[in-house]
Formats: C-alpha cells, structure tokens, sequence
C-alpha cells in the first residue's frame, strides 16, 4: 500500500508501551503496526510550512522564512523560556498567544533520556514531551505558575547537568541507570530561593517502554533531503525516531513538512 503527503511529528499514547501514530494525507498510520516489516520512504521534492504554504526551504521547526521571522510559535522563548515576558504583559511577536501559551502551569523536570537531563514543559504536554525525547523515565522536579519561571530554574540547572538528549545513545538503547528521586533531592539546592516554593512534592516516577524489536549498533542519522529516502526494514520506534534493521534512523519530527511517499 502507498501513503503519500506531508510528514507531521508522530502523534502518541502511553499504554504498556508507547503508540505512534503518523497522519499521512488523508490517512493515519498505526506506525506499531509496521515494526518488523519493510517499508520505504522516499521524498518528493515538496515542502510545506507550518503555515501551510508550499516554500522551497524551511528553518528550524518547518518554519518557512516568513513564519520564522514572525510567528510567536517560533520566538526565541520557545527554546529559552527564560526570555518569556508574557507574565509582565511585554509582547515579543503576539502578545495574546503569548499570555495563553506562556501564563499556564509549566513543569521543570528530570528525565533519563539515555543519560540525566532537565527540561521544562507546558503541563499539558505530560508525559508527551518525555515520549518525544526518547526518555525511559521521568519525574517532575518543580510545578511553576508561568513559563518564565520555569525556564529561570533551568538556567540554574544547567550548570549542573546537560538540558540535550544525546540522541545517538538514545536510538542505540544505551540507557544507564539512574535514580531520579535520589537526582531531584539533590537538585532542589540548586533551585533559585525564590523559585523554592514551586518545588514538586510529588514523587512518582513516569516510566516509558517503547515498541523496539532490536538496537542498532551503530546509528547512522538519514536526512531526506540529502538521501531522498529509505528502504529497510522497520525494528523499532523511540522519540520521534524510525529505527531500520541497517543501523539508520529517521528523525521524523526534523523533516516535519516534507513531503513523502510511504510504501508498506
């Protein structure tokens, strides 16, 4: 069968292990189901915008020029939510989108993700954002009011520990062991004192199985553009990653808006 259209982040659920799900045109792909079996992904040569204008070129997350330039969804407090100023009513690109996406409760958290990490998330988007980054595990450290609060104690954080997900670790199944409780006792020192407040005293640990078959040994990272596709055999998903029997894997999320052909 052929699917064909452009390529979205993989949409998911966490069951007793994680559900993908890819919108492809008119049709949505159980992705679990395709595991084990070959598939091949070729691209067109056409790419569509976030806006949904057919450009030639995209920049950082599926944004064409105009759309980067302009667009709250990619203002700079998208990656540093320190810089967020919704709170104070200050407007960066659109003030309005701002105050609904940034004035909400957001949560810094910890998670093992091939190795310890902080991150900061809208608390709508848990456990999602943990599923997207390939984590095992996660537990929330701090529960703030606004983004900018959040994106503060990760500043501080920082200097502790990586905020990136080595992602060639990840898609290879090089997991450590690590104890997040005993790591977010030891971090609360590091929060801010006038952050301390939004500490978490909640506990639970988020625990996340992905639907991989086998780990490649060595990863070799397939940009679309360049390699105009792939043909292999699907063993596993994890992230926002397609890992293939050849040791290649497909950062789906990074080629968001390009347009493909899907053959099962």
């Amino acid at each position: 069968m052929r699917f064909t259209g452009p390529l979205a982040k993989m949409k998911t659920s966490l069951k007793d292990e994680v559900k993908y799900y890819l919108e492809l045109g008119d049709d949505i792909l159980f992705m679990n189901d395709l595991i084990g079996k070959r598939i091949r992904i070729e691209y067109t040569d056409e790419i569509t915008c976030f806006c949904g204008k057919r450009v030639h070129e995209v920049f950082r997350m599926n944004f064409c020029r105009d759309c980067f330039f302009t667009k709250p969804e990619a203002g700079d407090s998208i990656l540093r939510p320190e810089l967020s100023k919704a709170h104070l009513g200050v407007e960066d690109r659109d003030l309005e989108w701002e105050k609904k996406h940034q004035i909400q409760p957001h949560l810094v958290y910890l998670a093992n993700s091939a190795g310890l990490k902080v991150g900061v998330t809208r608390l709508a988007q848990r456990p999602t954002r943990w599923i997207d980054q390939g984590a095992i595990e996660a537990i929330v450290l701090a529960e703030t009011e606004n983004r900018y609060e959040a994106g503060m104690i990760e500043v501080a954080l920082k200097e502790h520990m990586s905020d990136k997900t080595p992602w060639q670790r990840m898609v290879k199944g090089e997991d450590v062991e690590i104890d997040l409780r005993e790591e977010k006792e030891k971090a609360i020192q590091w929060v801010p004192e006038e952050f301390r407040s939004f500490v978490s005293s909640n506990d639970e640990l988020t625990q996340i199985v992905y639907p991989v078959q086998e780990y490649p040994i060595k990863a070799k990272s397939i940009n679309l553009e360049k390699h105009r596709g792939v043909e292999d055999v699907l063993v596993g998903i994890r992230g926002q990653y397609l890992l293939f029997k050849s040791g290649s894997v497909l950062n789906v999320r990074s080629h968001e808006g390009r347009h493909v052909r899907l053959d099962v």
